[in-house]
């Protein structure tokens, strides 16, 4: 059985190469071929008598092609130079921030949910005593529920600086101790003030990539960028008054003591 095989394998080479060498004699001979009434032979074909290459088998034509692409070669080698070096270029370039016009950042500013009033004055006493009353503001795409005094971290703010006077217009919600107003979705009358007390950086998160039997892992690391908001005032709202609680002198408090003891 093993000799079958081998005289089977013999035999397949053989008429393998002798197809082969039958190929190349053709195309030797049709590459020598000179019709009359053709002027000239592109790429091994005669440009008049196109019929004939569709009869070629597919080696010959391919043969044909490989022998005619020299220049190709060294077009497609200077392409791809000139590619390199226009990557090297782009590499040297420096990105350039986007210059806004002060519409555009209005504009911008009033999309995320907010809007900048100016810088925080020296005689200015914005900050006020705790009051009972509540809102729920959004900011981007986060939403916070803040009261009176309240601090609230939020990504960056691109268009204001430290101690700027904000205006949150975005209020989804407002409630006090007697009523409770909620927007469909935002409150047109109700405003949230804020001052911007300083852009930080979040505490870093490590991003970790495995790929499996392949040698990859990356490690990189991301800190984002925020601004922390200061709540001074809500407004938009009924306000409770607040109640005044008078407390005792301690001398009245001592007074009332010793009484309790002696009827005691």
């Amino acid at each position: 059985m093993a000799s079958l095989r081998c005289l089977r394998e013999l035999s397949r080479r053989a008429t393998t190469a002798a197809h082969s060498i039958n190929q190349t004699r053709l195309f030797s001979s049709f590459h020598r071929l000179e019709l009359p009434g053709t002027s000239s032979i592109t790429h091994g074909i005669p440009s008049q008598n196109r019929s004939l290459a569709r009869d070629l088998p597919l080696y010959c034509r391919s043969q044909g092609r490989h022998f005619s692409s020299k220049t190709n070669d060294t077009d497609e080698s200077s392409d791809g130079d000139d590619d390199e070096e226009d990557y090297e270029d782009s590499g040297e370039m420096e990105v350039v921030e986007r210059e806004y016009s002060p519409a555009e950042k209005v504009e911008a500013a009033a999309e995320i949910g907010y809007k900048v009033m100016g810088p925080l004055k020296p005689s200015e006493r914005l900050f006020k005593p705790y009051e009972p009353v509540f809102a729920v503001v959004q900011i981007g795409s986060h939403q916070f529920k803040v009261s009176n005094g309240d601090s609230i971290f939020t990504e960056k703010l691109k268009f204001c600086d430290i101690n700027d006077k904000l205006v949150l217009t975005k209020v989804l919600l407002m409630g006090s101790a007697s009523q409770t107003i909620i927007g469909r979705p935002i409150l047109p009358d109700a405003t949230v003030h804020a001052v911007v007390e300083e852009h930080a950086l979040d505490e870093k998160v490590l991003i970790f990539k495995k790929k499996r039997r392949k040698n990859y892992r990356r490690t990189t690391g991301h800190r984002q960028e925020l601004t922390k908001l200061r709540i001074t005032d809500i407004q938009g709202i009924e306000k409770p008054e607040p109640k005044i609680v008078h407390k005792p002198s301690k001398a009245a408090a001592d007074k009332e003591q010793s009484e309790a003891e002696l009827v005691a």
